[in-house]
Order: structure tokens, then sequence, then C-alpha cells
């Protein structure tokens, strides 16, 4: 019996797949095809897949042209799998020529000329709603939406505007952007969502003119600088039925949601203790406290709660009365937070949590999500959880948002209780400073 194996993801399939099913059996007795699993195109970057796993099984399973069917779970599986099969012949499709050829070694190579005129990119572009992305800015920097927004499906930037009419010619130039709008309502008029890309103090601005308008929003946190002003823009969001949602990568990373699911799950016993430090992340602006502060405040929110009894915040502020340093200090029932927030003052970025029976650690650039350890009192070896990816994360918060869109929901991972939560924090800092 010759056995041959193929892979693809077969994502809203059709006829080039049935082809290449149907041309990769006439290589032999028994085909054997590898279906890419969902936390491998995750991981590797490839969002716009629509289809489920089980739906996609199913429809190559319906060919009637498989004899066997394997989920594709993680990059260099190809090796094994000839090797534990004991296939005869891999078979791909001609766009991925020469990438394989390494195979070679183990079986015999073919490459089979896609099927012209039809894919599945150009279905999803055909057959769903592309959202236009505008972007308000104050600073020549998109922070990559442009560049992550052309690796999913569903999203287009078109438009941007800037209050500095030098700084919005500079960006559009920068990123080729053709709608450079001369004012706001402009911007609105060209968009479905709305980038609030502005520094803190004019970002609650643009965002309730935005949401006013009826406009998706996604904006950096904090949204506002009090809690009055936050709350008055999800009422406006709720009034609108639009989606505000915060520019926080790590909560649309499943990595993420790993460590989430290790310290609410027990998996670390009770957590007795919580520890996070975090510079400067942004050389395009000053004065990034209030930005620092949320991202940091976002975990410890995730991680403990929002149920604290009481808390000690400790300021250190330069000779223009902006704060260079702060170390805030959060008593839990039975456990204590402590963040170490440093603007002008560096400090190592990274995260501890401790509990009765395990200890997570990130380190670097931990706001990403993207990486954690687990060290336990009895093993030798930490526990590595992690994944890589190009960019800034920026495509997983876009992929998230479509569901959303597509979906109509408006929750997410924080929202609006969280939120609220760190506007408190801000108005009791604001009263110290």
């Amino acid at each position: 019996m010759k056995k041959v194996i193929t892979y693809g993801t077969f994502d809203l399939f059709h006829q080039g797949h049935y082809n290449i099913l149907k041309r990769a059996k006439d290589y032999g007795d028994y085909l054997i095809v590898g279906v890419t699993g969902e936390n491998y195109d995750i991981g590797r970057g490839k969002l716009s897949v629509h289809d489920s796993l089980a739906q996609r099984i199913e429809n190559v399973y319906k060919t009637g042209l498989v004899d066997e069917i394997i989920v594709e779970e993680y990059l260099g599986q190809k090796i094994g799998d000839i090797l534990r099969y004991g296939v005869d012949t891999f078979v791909i499709g001609d766009d991925w020529k020469g990438k394989f050829d390494h195979l070679s070694k183990y079986c015999n190579m073919v490459y089979l000329e896609r099927t012209q005129g039809i894919s599945s990119t150009q279905i999803r572009e055909n057959s769903f709603r592309i959202y236009s992305i505008g972007i308000v800015t104050d600073s020549n920097n998109d922070n990559q939406i442009v560049k992550e927004s052309k690796r999913i499906s569903g999203f287009e930037v078109k438009s941007c505007y800037s209050e500095n009419r030098e700084v919005a010619k500079r960006f559009s130039e920068t990123f080729d952007i053709d709608n450079n709008c001369s004012t706001f309502d402009d911007l609105i008029e060209l968009s479905d969502i709305i980038y609030v890309r502005n520094a803190v103090e004019d970002r609650e601005k643009y965002i309730r003119l935005a949401l006013s308008a009826g406009r998706h929003v996604i904006a950096d946190p904090p949204f506002a600088m009090s809690e009055r002003e936050l709350e008055e823009l999800y009422r406006i969001a709720d009034a609108k039925n639009v989606v505000l949602i915060e520019n926080t990568k790590m909560n649309h990373i499943y990595v993420f949601n790993q460590l989430l699911w290790m310290t609410q799950g027990g998996l670390i016993g009770d957590v007795l203790s919580f520890n996070c430090s975090i510079s400067r992340i942004d050389k395009f602006r000053t004065n990034l406290f209030y930005d620092l502060l949320s991202y940091a405040l976002s975990l410890m929110l995730k991680i403990m709660g929002l149920d604290y009894a009481s808390s000690d915040i400790k300021l250190n502020k330069g000779s223009d009365g902006t704060i260079n340093f702060a170390s805030i200090h959060f008593d839990y029932e039975d456990a204590r937070a402590t963040l170490n927030i440093g603007d002008k003052i560096r400090v190592s970025n990274q995260f501890e949590i401790i509990g009765t029976e395990g200890t997570i650690r990130g380190r670097g650039n931990w706001w990403r999500g993207d990486y954690f350890e687990i060290e336990k009192p009895d093993q030798d070896e930490l526990e590595i959880y992690n994944t890589n990816y190009t960019g800034n994360g920026f495509k997983y918060l876009l992929k998230d948002l479509y569901n959303m869109l597509e979906n109509g929901r408006r929750e997410y991972l924080g929202g609006f209780r969280e939120q609220k939560k760190m506007a408190e924090i801000i108005d009791e800092i604001k009263s110290i400073n």
C-alpha cells in the first residue's frame, strides 16, 4: 500500500481544495490529510480562518477521497507524521514550491499546480464585510495597526486625522493612507471604526466624539482621566450600541488566557502575593505614567480581582510636577499586590505571582501576554508557556473585534467594571498629586 499525505487549512472549502485532494489521491492507495489546528493557526498569525476546525475536518471528510484525517498542531510536525504513518509521497500546492524540498529525504515530494481563479482569500474578500478604520493621532506613529490590519481579513485602514496638519501629512505619507482628512468629521464620515491614538489628555474627547457619531472605538487605556468621564463614555456606547474596546493586546493572546486559568483555577494554590513593574514602552510620547499604570492595573485586576480592601500610594514627582515613579500597594483579604510604575525613572519590566503551590513569573515585554513560566516546589524544571508572533499583537485584537462585530457582542475580557476600577484609582492618585 502506497501512502500519500497532504496538509492545509481547508477554510471555506472550495473546488480548488477538492482538486488538490483528488489529484493527491492519484499518487497512492491511502490518503492522509493534515488539517491545521486552531492554536497552530493562531500561533503563526493566520487569523483570517473563518470555519471552525470541526467544520473544516467535516468538509474534507465529505469529499469521500480521504482515508484518514489528522490535526496539524505545531511547526515541524510534518517530519514526525511522515515517519509515524510510513508515508511514501508528500503532496502540496505549488504556491509552496521549494519550501518543503527538505522532506525529500524522508519521502517523495510532489508540488501540484493550484486551481486558478479561486482561493479562500478571494472568497473571504468577496463574501465578508470590510470595516474601514480611521486613525486620529498626534504623532507619526500608528502603533503597527496599518501593518497588522493587512494580516487579517475584514479591516482596512483608510483615513487619518490630526489637529496638527503637518503630523497628518507625514502620517499619511509614511503609511500610504489615501485619505488625509482636514476635519475630524471627515474622518468619521469615512470610517466604521475609529482608533484614538492620542495622548491621554486628549483621549476622552475623541472617544466621546466618535461614540456619539455611532462609531466603534479602539483606544489605548485609560479612556478617561476620571470616573465620571468614563461612565459617560460607556453610557454613550450603550446608547449607540457600539463597541468601545481597549488596546491591550494581552487580553487577546491565548497564552494569556492560560495564565488566567493557572491563577484563577487554583493551579498554583491560593495567590498570596502579586508584584508587577513596568517602564516606558512608547518612544514617541512623554508623560506616559497613566498609560503605564493602566497596563499594570489591567494585569493586577484580572489576577487579583476588583475587591481590594485598601491601598497605599507613594509618588515621586519631577520639577515640572509630573510623576516620575510610583509604588502602589493594594491589600486584599488574604494577599497583597504591589505595582512599581516608572516613567522618567526606569524599572525592570516583570511580574511575579506567588501562590501556596507555585510561583508564576513573566519578564521583558510582559504586556504582550505571550510568555510566562511556572516554578513549583516539587519540580526541578520550570514549566514554560509561550507563543511567538510577529508584530505587536494588534491583529489578535482585530480578530476578536471582528468576531464581536459580526456576532453582535460588545463584551470582552476586561470591560466596564475593570475600566471603572482603574478610573477610581486614577482619581485617587490625582487627589494626591
